[in-house]
């Protein structure tokens, strides 16, 4: 059976004819759109089987070893520590490699560890095989599919990127169904069947993105040349600036816009980390629901936040990005501290689309944001080394919520905190606007 890119011509006959691929452009649909869908099926398997599923574990965990809430959000923050110091490496085995060989090696970690989740029977097995499953699951998803998404668009990278990320969202529909799984067939099993699951679906979706524009001769977004040059028209006549070159990963480093996003990123996810690390944990020990309740509202948080996607990809291509996600922090400080007083039921309720809508339109733009300003080029190595100023709210969060519940019996004050520190990603995306182009490299005389 033949792979994607196994039609695409030899290199000396695309080097002899320039034209010689310009009829697989007639033949074969955009492929951008496979990559989008293909992404889209990878972040629901990887959202419904370990990412947003870390709380209904924690549970089990919880009830069997009597663990407590500072050691699981320690291991939530592992996973997410490994996520940023992995991040340069990561970038660069993507540019290095290409994305279907560090997605392929991904899927193999991710389904090992997670079948050797299902045996663990101390702490440091817990550790060691969740970070396992962890390493497999960043390298076969976010980065790796946002990185081949804005390879292959620009005029619709906002939809195409809030399409791909909103598997997440959809893969946290499957909660409920993990936890009935549980009762059914003991977490163990179902750990184990998560593992099997993952490679014999995310192998074979691995090769959707082998190809790049240029190997099968198709224009990003799938534009002629005729659209391409009115799109551009159109961008230049926009207010808001938009790179129209790429910068490496060491000049965009050095830019203030770099810096903002990622710190901006990071004040986002110190709320997300102690949502996702917490709340399962917080409606059954605070607020006195059921296992299976606390999993089914949220279930629902997932579906707000694919709403919320849905949206910023449609805003994102039309209007300030960076306006968006400065109201979108509004969100996630509201929702938070809604959260952390809430007394009745009602309030737990609104913090869902607060925290859920801010959470959707916000994820996809920031990716937007980093290839409008950067480009494309040195995407996932710029992403890579920004992971590194992330992890800090992606760690500081959960650790902070679970360690003030062990000490004041409570999340309320954990979950206040985590609310004013995320304050302060308004300000930094305020202040995130577009960059100068680089300087023109200079060669020595």
């Amino acid at each position: 059976m033949s792979q994607p890119g196994d039609e695409q011509s030899s290199p000396t006959a695309t080097a002899a004819d320039p034209t010689a691929l310009e009829p697989s452009r007639d033949r074969q649909p955009f492929w951008g759109w496979r990559v989008v869908r293909a992404g889209l099926a990878v972040q629901t398997l990887q959202g419904g089987l370990i990412q947003q599923t870390f709380g209904s574990y924690a549970v089990q965990l919880k009830a069997e070893f009597g663990w407590s809430s500072t050691l699981l959000s320690a291991a939530y923050s592992l996973n997410r520590l490994e996520s940023g110091l992995l991040g340069p490496l990561h970038g660069w085995a993507l540019q290095r490699f290409g994305v279907k060989r560090v997605m392929q090696v991904g899927t193999v970690l991710m389904s090992l560890g997670l079948m050797l989740f299902s045996q663990l029977q101390d702490v440091t097995q817990f550790l060691g095989f969740y970070l396992i499953a962890a390493i497999g699951a960043s390298l076969a998803g976010f980065l790796s599919v946002v990185t081949a998404t804005v390879q292959w668009f620009d005029r619709k990278r906002s939809t195409a990127l809030a399409v791909s990320q909103s598997g997440f969202a959809l893969g946290g529909l499957f909660t409920p169904l993990l936890v009935w799984c549980f009762t059914l067939f003991g977490w163990r099993n179902t750990a184990f069947a998560s593992g099997v699951l993952s490679f014999v679906i995310l192998m074979p979706l691995s090769f959707v993105f082998g190809p790049t524009p240029a190997d099968i001769g198709q224009p990003i977004d799938g534009m002629g040349a005729e659209q391409r040059a009115a799109f551009d028209l159109e961008r230049a006549a926009q207010r808001a600036r938009v790179s129209t070159v790429s910068f490496t990963a060491a000049q965009a480093v050095r830019t203030r816009a770099f810096w903002m996003i990622s710190l901006g990123h990071s004040s986002a996810l110190l709320v997300v980390g102690a949502v996702m690390a917490h709340l399962q944990l917080y409606l059954v020990q605070d607020q006195g629901f059921s296992p299976q309740k606390a999993a089914q509202i949220a279930a629902i948080l997932p579906l707000v936040q694919l709403a919320g996607q849905i949206g910023g990809g449609f805003l994102g291509d039309r209007v300030s990005k960076q306006l968006v996600v400065v109201v979108a922090m509004v969100g996630h400080v509201a929702g938070l501290l809604l959260l952390a007083y809430a007394e009745q039921l009602w309030m737990i309720w609104l913090f869902i689309p607060l925290h859920g809508l801010a959470w959707g339109v916000r994820g996809p733009l920031m990716q937007a944001m980093r290839a409008d300003y950067f480009g494309a080029a040195s995407f996932g190595q710029i992403m890579g080394i920004s992971s590194l100023i992330i992890m800090i709210g992606q760690i500081s969060g959960p650790l902070l919520a679970g360690y003030l519940d062990d000490t004041t019996g409570s999340y309320q004050l954990g979950f206040a905190l985590v609310a004013v520190m995320a304050t302060l990603g308004m300000v930094f995306f305020a202040l995130a606007s577009p960059p100068k182009p680089p300087a023109p490299h200079r060669r020595s005389p």
